[in-house]
C-alpha cells in the first residue's frame, strides 16, 4: 500500500497554492504527534482493514494500551478496558440454484442461514414458503420483514428491483455475515428472477454454511468526574474502530484501511482522552469508547447502551470521518441531527471568537444521524450527535482500498479535534446541559 493518489496530490498542491490553511480555534493541549501516530497505527496494513475477522482484535489491543498509557480507568463493573460480548459469524459457502429449470448466476442468489446444510426443491416435503416480490411492490416494506422470518422462506424478486437486490447482496451475499445473536435454525433465500416471477415457479437450491461464535469487544475508558455533585453525570466521546477488512484487489491493493472511516474518529477519541486527562477540568465523568461492529449493524453501541443508565448521560460526541476538509472549507465540521437538541448551538456558542465553525448537517437526504453509533443512544433520549467533515455524496474513497492515511489532511483533522475539545468545555465542566432528544425517529 502506501500509494499516493495522483489526484489527491494535485488537489493538495492546489489548496496550498491558494493559501488555504486549517483554522485553529484556540490553544489546547491536543497533541498533533499523538494524532499522527494513532491514525497511522490504526490504518496500517498490518491491521488488515480492522474487520471482525481480520485485524479488529489487534486494533482493540492497541487502543486498550493507549487508554492504559493515558491513565484512564475501566468502566465500573469491568476489570479491564475490554467490554467483551459475543457475535456470530456465518459464512455461506457453495450455493447452487435453478429457477424454472434454468441455472441462476451466483450473484443473483442471496442466502441468509442458520443451518449448516440447505437442500430445497419445489414440491418436496419441507419446501420453503415462497414469496413473490412483483414489479410494483414496495421492496423495503415487503422484503425487510422477511429477512427476519423464523421459517424457511424463498423470495423471488422481479428484475424491476435489480438495484435494490444489488444492495441486499452487498449486505448479505459477500463473504461473512455477522449476527448479534446465534442465528435461528432456518434459511431465507432471495433470487433475482430473469423475468416476472410466479409462486408456481419450480426451483432447486442448495447451500452450505459454517457458523462460528466470536468474542468481540468495545474498548472503554473512564475519567471520573472531579465535582462530587456532577460526577454521576456522564459525557461520552466515541467512534468506531472497526472497518470492512479485505476487498477485491484494485491495482494489487486489497486492504480497505479505513483511515478516514473511522480511524480518524477513533484517533480523536484517544487524543481527547489525553487532553482531558491533562487539563483536569472535568466536573462530569467522561467515558471514552471505541466501538466495534458499527459497520455490520452497530452491535457495539447497542451492547454498550445496555450497560449504562441513559438518563445519566448528558451528551454524546460521536466522531465519524473527520480526516478530510468539509464542504464548508478548512476549519469547519458539521453536526448530524442538529435540530433534535440544542447540542449544536451550545458548541457553536462556545466557539464564538474562534475561526472554526460547526455547521448543521448539509446532507439530510443521506440520513447520517441514523447511520452511526450515536443513533442507539439518541433513541434513548441522549443528546447524541455525530461530528463529521466527510463530503459523503462525492467521497469516492469511502469503503474502498484507497481510504488511506495519504488521503487525509492531518492538519485540518487536528483543528477539528481541537474544536471539539474547546466547544465541549462547558458540557465537560458541568455548566452546559443539552436538551434531551424526545423523538429520535427512524431512518426513512
Amino acid at each position: 500500500m502506501k500509494r499516493l493518489l495522483l489526484g489527491l496530490l494535485l488537489a493538495g498542491a492546489t489548496q496550498a497554492a491558494i493559501g488555504q490553511k486549517a483554522a485553529k480555534p484556540a490553544k489546547t493541549k491536543i497533541d498533533a504527534k499523538t494524532i499522527e501516530r494513532v491514525e497511522k497505527t490504526l490504518a496500517d496494513d498490518k491491521l488488515r482493514g480492522r474487520a471482525l475477522n481480520t485485524g479488529a482484535a489487534e486494533a482493540a489491543q492497541f487502543l486498550a494500551g493507549e487508554f492504559q498509557r493515558i491513565g484512564l480507568q475501566p468502566l465500573p463493573g469491568l476489570t479491564s478496558f475490554e467490554q467483551k460480548f459475543p457475535a456470530w459469524e456465518v459464512r455461506v459457502g457453495r450455493v447452487q440454484a435453478t429457477l424454472n429449470g434454468a441455472p441462476v448466476a451466483a450473484e443473483n442468489v442471496v442466502v441468509i442461514s442458520g443451518q449448516e446444510q440447505v437442500s430445497w426443491a419445489s414440491g418436496q416435503a419441507g419446501a420453503p414458503r415462497v414469496v413473490v416480490i412483483g414489479p410494483q411492490a414496495d421492496f423495503r416494506k415487503e422484503v425487510g420483514p422477511l429477512l427476519w422470518a423464523k421459517d424457511n422462506v424463498l423470495i423471488l424478486i422481479d428484475p424491476a428491483h435489480a438495484q435494490r437486490f444489488k444492495s441486499l447482496a452487498h449486505r448479505f451475499g459477500e463473504g461473512s455475515q455477522f449476527h448479534p445473536e446465534r442465528p435461528a435454525a432456518n434459511t431465507i433465500a432471495a433470487i433475482l428472477a430473469p423475468g416476472t416471477p410466479a409462486e408456481t415457479a419450480t426451483y432447486q437450491l442448495s447451500a452450505a454454511t459454517s457458523i462460528k461464535q466470536l468474542e468481540i469487544k468495545n474498548i472503554v475508558g473512564v475519567l471520573p468526574g472531579r465535582d462530587k455533585d456532577k460526577a454521576a453525570e456522564q459525557v461520552i466521546f466515541s467512534a468506531h474502530y472497526d472497518h470492512i477488512g479485505i476487498l477485491p484487489a484494485v491495482a494489487g491493493d486489497s486492504i480497505a484501511n479505513g483511515a478516514d472511516d473511522d480511524a480518524s474518529g477513533t484517533t480523536a477519541v484517544v487524543a481527547l482522552a489525553e487532553h482531558f486527562k491533562k487539563t483536569k477540568q472535568n466536573a462530569r465523568t467522561l467515558i471514552f469508547v471505541a466501538f466495534t461492529a458499527e459497520e455490520i449493524g452497530g452491535f457495539g453501541s447497542q451492547h454498550f447502551s445496555k450497560q449504562l443508565d441513559a438518563a445519566k448521560v448528558v451528551a454524546m460526541f460521536n466522531i465519524e470521518m473527520i480526516g478530510k476538509v468539509s464542504k464548508f472549507g478548512p476549519g469547519a465540521a458539521f453536526i448530524t441531527g442538529f435540530d433534535k437538541s440544542d447540542f449544536g448551538p451550545i458548541l457553536q456558542r462556545n466557539l464564538q471568537g474562534s475561526t472554526f465553525k460547526f455547521e448543521p448537517d448539509p446532507y439530510p437526504e443521506q440520513q447520517l444521524f441514523y447511520r452511526s453509533d450515536n443513533a442507539t443512544l439518541a433513541r434513548l433520549g441522549v443528546p447524541a450527535h455525530s461530528i463529521s467533515t466527510d463530503q459523503i455524496p462525492t467521497d469516492k474513497l469511502y469503503h474502498s482500498v484507497d481510504d488511506e492515511v495519504e488521503s487525509l489532511d492531518l492538519k485540518n483533522m487536528t483543528a477539528v479535534i481541537e474544536a471539539i475539545a474547546v466547544s465541549s468545555r462547558g458540557i465537560v465542566a458541568g455548566t452546559d446541559t443539552p436538551t434531551r432528544i424526545k423523538d429520535a425517529g427512524e431512518r426513512k
